[in-house]
């Protein structure tokens, strides 16, 4: 999971961003050739999102970022790696993550 300020995003330079969107590109046919790639995406700032709160007619919608962080969530990869230091090895050249930093996790099976 990729964090960044999306404030200091939205102030990079369009050639600079279109940059990084050409490197993560570039960066995950790397993975789709060495068979770590599962999936990637960017996501729209957090302004675009809903929260969700409760089921039914307990259901309470709000607009807009959840919580007031200095990082947000900006995109993910989902990758196959072996073990935690391969997956750390493939997250620490994720192009975006120099604007912020990326989380690694990993998903969880269910039996």
């Amino acid at each position: 999971m990729i964090y960044f300020d999306e404030r200091k995003a939205a102030e990079l330079p369009e050639a600079e961003l279109r940059g990084i969107v050409d490197e993560c590109m570039t960066y995950s046919e790397q993975l789709r050739r060495s068979g770590n790639y599962i999936a990637a995406n960017a996501l729209l700032p957090t302004l675009t999102g809903r929260t969700l709160r409760g089921q039914g007619e307990r259901l309470s919608i709000t607009d807009g970022p959840f919580a007031e962080t200095k990082e947000q969530l900006g995109g993910f990869y989902l990758i196959e790696a072996a073990d935690m230091d391969e997956a750390q090895r493939i997250a620490a050249k994720i192009p975006p993550g120099r604007l912020g930093c990326v989380e690694v996790r990993q998903v969880r099976e269910w039996e």
